[in-house]
Order: structure tokens, then C-alpha cells, then sequence
């Protein structure tokens, strides 16, 4: 069975005593193990990093942009290989795997201008004789720990930005499709990188609790559910790092009376059960504005659903894979169950849903709720599965409070041809992340991502400049160049602006 093991310098941790197993979902079969290490495996990682940094820091930021787009170019060369070996650890169509690795390299695109982001500020003659200036350091060795849902693009998010910056990276990716985090730190390797300034180091919470413990990590960037985030960021901060965690979400689809139905519905197919749902930034809950918007928009919604073919993860004609592990199958369709309890009204359900020929994969059909509430625990939670929910508004007043007053403030979206209500929604809504007419608004890697609510932890972005500003500290250096005259009268008073 093929083993996927750490990559750290010196190799790989050996015989684990802790193994995990690789699923691979098309076909509900274990199809490899990866090693769980510890709080020593992440030590030797540390260990190298801490050599290796300083040198990396001080290279010129040209040179570590070089390196930057010298694996953009492999990845790109790689990413049909790339893209294939994701999509058959997570579930994902290849087609969708492609999608998130282009996404981590438009970060890493982005990284590759390093030298004007790291520009700092300068003051000549702020005071008598006293110039000001500023200047943005590495904090040292960074760490990510990232989620399964986006193996790719949400490691590159992390690394791609505190490497360019002149940080040691350690990426504890997800145990359930560690192999693509692994190949990437090759990568990095081969595109000039010194060794030990990329590891990944494999493991579970053992491992991450070691991260978030550790005193040579300096910070820590987190992507996973709401309570583990929390979990992370308070451990964390407490252990006196920078964290940024971000959480879970229940992203709403407004659907205002005068949209374009026909388009909503497309986009809805997507947003929803893309990627069989296990995207934060998917759109499960559609909010049709009014009754009449309501029944069109349903009458139009059921055959486009009923249209979606599910397929294995290398089906070039598939809309969506199976998910991710028998136990996260289990767990959409326990919630599909409590809706259905709840009063939900089951329009089309995805529950005991077979592939002919893969039936001990793990495939849920594309699932259809009306009549959903806010009282309903199966709207205040995220399911991450192919579920969408219609939570009827009576206006827009009452659209709008839905995903303001909702525990997460991830993304939202609105569908409309009125610019006023666009921007009111826009204005006042309380999100971190809002699409108008666009149902997944993952804005692009030069601004930055983030939600509010339970759906972030800490008070900066990932990439762009956001992600550079945690990636390092700023140095504020006051300096004054005495001529060799005066008689020193000035030596104990506080430089001022006077």
C-alpha cells in the first residue's frame, strides 16, 4: 500500500507508530496510509527551519520572487498529475481540482511581486535632523494547518505569502488527502527554495497542538470548522503567537423578485453541490424574495437539479464527486434526516443514493429543502454536503437580517437587476465577503479573504496584502546623524515633530 510519509529534511519520520488511512472516495477503498507524527517529528522540522531562515530573510526579495515564479511554472506544468491526484483523495471532479489549483497559484502569482509589497515608508527631516522609517520583517518560521476540502489552493494561500516574505513555512496539511501538500514542497524545493524552508509534517491533533505549542512558531494560519478555529486561536494567542483562523459558514443566495431566474438557477447548481458541497464558500441556503419568487424559482430549480450527473472524480462529464469519507457521508445525511424531523419539506433527496458500479463509494445525491426556518438547527449549523436549503423572505428587510444575525458571516450573495437594492445589501449587510450576481465571491488574490463572525478568528486576511501584514512585522527605525556639533542640551528630550 503506498505510504505517504513527512517531508521534512533529513527524511521522512520512519515506522509511525499512528497511521491514517487514505481513502479514495470514487470507490469507498483504502487506497493508502499517511504517517501521524509528533511533537519530536515536528521538532526536527523547527530544527531545520530555524537554520535555514535567516539566510532566506536575508536574500534578496527579487531572488525569493524568482524562486516564486519558477514554481509557478512547475506547478503549471504539473497540474494535470496535480489535479488528478487530488481529485482522487478528496472526491472532486478533475475539472474542479484544476479550479483549486489555479486558485492557490493566482496567490502565488501574486507573491511573485514581492519587492513592491515589501517596500516600506520614509520620513526624511521628521525632526530636527531626525529622519523616519519603516520596514517589514519576517516574523521567522510560520505555520499552516489546512483543511481537506481545497488540498492545493489554501496551503498555496499560506505558504505562497510568508516564503515570498522571507519566513521557514511548516504546512500540517489534512490526513485525509495529504499527497498533493507533499508534491507541492517538492516543488518548492525544485524551484530553488533552500531545504527546510517548505516542510510538511503529517499528523492529527497531536500534531497540531505541538504547532500551536511550540515557541520557535511564531504564527499560525488555521482553515477548518468554527470550533476548531476557535480551539486554535485561543491555544494559540495563548501560547503568545499571531493567529488568523478561519471558521465554518452558511452562505446565503438573496433572489430578488426582478433577478434572472434562469441564471440564478445555473448559478445555484454550481454554488451549491460543486465540489458535492464541501466548500466554505459554497452557497447552501437560497433566500427567494416573496412567495411568487419562491415558486418560480423552485418550479425552475427542480428539473435543473434532477439534470446534475454525479459521477466518480475522473468522470469528465460528472458535475460532482463523492464526499470526502464514509463518515462525512454519514454526517450530511444524518442532517438531511434532522431537517426532514425539524418540518423541512425533502423536495429531492440525496439520501441512499448508489453509483452503478461504485456502490461502496461515498456519493450523496443532490438534496432539495423548502419550507426551512431559522429556529431549524440544520439552518443554524453547516452541513457541507450537496444540501440546499430555501428559507423564504417576505421582503428585503427581512433577506437582509437572515445572513446578518446568522452565527457565521462567511460569504453572501445577492441576485438582482436593481442597483439600489445591490448596494444597500451590499452596505449593510453583515458579511465578510459579498457577491452581487456572483454566487461564490472568492475575490481575487491581490485583495483578500475572510469572514466575519464565527467564520474568523483574529483580525487579518488571508493573502494579498492582508496576508503579507501577518506574515510579518513592521520595524520603525528613528535615526539621527549628529555633525559633531552642539553641546549635547538636546540628549534627554523626546524627538518631536517641533
Amino acid at each position: 500500500m503506498r505510504q505517504v510519509d513527512h517531508f521534512i529534511v533529513g527524511g521522512g519520520g520512519g515506522s509511525a507508530a499512528r497511521k491514517h488511512s487514505i481513502w479514495n472516495p470514487s470507490t469507498g477503498e483504502i487506497q493508502a496510509e499517511v504517517a501521524l507524527g509528533d511533537a519530536a517529528v515536528l521538532q526536527r522540522a523547527v530544527d531545520a527551519a530555524k537554520k535555514v531562515q535567516p539566510e532566506w530573510a536575508a536574500t534578496n526579495p527579487q531572488k525569493r520572487a524568482r524562486v516564486m515564479f519558477e514554481f509557478k511554472r512547475l506547478v503549471e506544468a504539473e497540474k494535470q498529475a496535480l489535479a488528478e491526484l487530488l481529485a482522487s483523495e478528496h472526491g472532486k471532479v478533475v475539472e474542479d481540482a484544476h479550479g483549486d489549483i489555479q486558485r492557490g497559484l493566482e496567490v502565488i502569482e501574486y507573491a511573485c511581486g514581492i519587492p513592491q509589497a515589501l517596500k516600506g515608508e520614509y520620513t526624511p527631516g521628521a525632526g530636527p535632523g531626525i529622519d523616519v522609517y519603516s520596514m517589514r520583517v519576517p516574523i521567522g518560521i510560520g505555520a499552516g494547518i489546512t483543511p481537506f476540502n481545497f488540498p492545493a489552493m489554501i496551503p498555496m494561500w499560506m505558504f505562497g505569502m510568508a516564503l515570498a516574505a522571507g519566513n521557514a513555512f511548516i504546512l500540517k496539511p489534512s490526513e485525509r488527502d495529504p499527497s498533493v501538500p507533499v508534491r507541492l514542497a517538492e516543488l518548492m524545493l525544485q524551484a530553488g527554495a533552500p531545504e527546510g524552508v517548505l516542510q510538511v509534517v503529517q499528523g492529527d491533533k497531536e500534531m497540531v497542538d505541538a504547532i500551536l505549542d511550540h515557541p520557535d512558531i511564531a504564527g499560525v494560519s488555521f482553515v477548518g470548522s468554527s470550533d476548531i478555529a476557535h480551539y486554535v486561536y485561543k491555544r494559540g494567542i495563548a501560547a503568545g503567537k499571531r493567529v488568523q483562523a478561519m471558521g465554518g459558514a452558511k452562505n446565503h443566495g438573496i433572489v430578488m423578485p426582478d433577478a434572472d431566474l434562469d441564471q440564478v438557477v445555473n448559478d445555484l447548481a454550481g454554488a451549491a453541490f460543486g465540489s458535492a458541497g464541501e466548500r466554505c464558500m459554497a452557497l447552501p441556503v437560497v433566500v427567494p424574495v416573496g412567495e411568487d419568487t419562491a415558486e418560480r424559482l423552485k418550479e425552475k430549480l427542480i428539473p435543473a437539479i434532477h439534470a446534475l450527473r454525479v459521477g466518480v472524480s475522473n468522470d469528465k462529464d460528472a458535475h460532482y464527486g463523492p464526499v470526502v469519507t464514509p463518515e462525512h457521508k454519514a454526517r450530511v445525511e444524518q442532517w438531511i434526516t434532522t431537517a426532514e424531523q425539524e418540518g423541512g419539506e425533502i423536495v429531492i433527496d440525496g439520501r441512499g443514493f448508489t453509483l452503478q458500479g461504485h456502490e461502496k463509494g461515498f456519493f450523496i445525491g443532490p438534496t432539495l429543502i423548502d419550507h426551512v426556518t431559522p429556529q431549524m438547527t440544520s439552518y443554524q449549523e453547516e452541513i457541507f454536503g450537496p444540501v440546499l436549503q430555501i428559507v423564504r423572505a417576505t421582503d428585503f428587510e427581512h433577506a437582509l437580517r437572515l445572513p446578518s444575525e446568522h452565527q457565521y458571516g462567511n460569504g453572501v450573495a445577492i441576485f438582482t437587476r436593481n442597483g439600489h437594492a445591490a448596494r444597500e445589501f451590499a452596505a449593510r449587510v453583515n458579511v465578510g465577503m459579498v457577491g452581487i450576481n456572483v454566487p461564490i465571491p472568492v475575490p481575487v488574490a491581490y485583495h483578500s479573504f475572510g469572514g466575519w463572525k464565527r467564520s474568523g478568528f483574529g483580525d487579518t486576511d488571508q493573502y494579498g496584502m492582508e496576508g503579507l501584514r501577518f506574515w510579518t512585522r513592521v520595524k520603525k527605525v528613528t535615526q539621527r546623524w549628529p555633525d559633531g556639533g552642539g553641546d549635547g542640551s538636546n540628549a534627554f528630550v523626546i524627538p518631536t515633530m517641533g
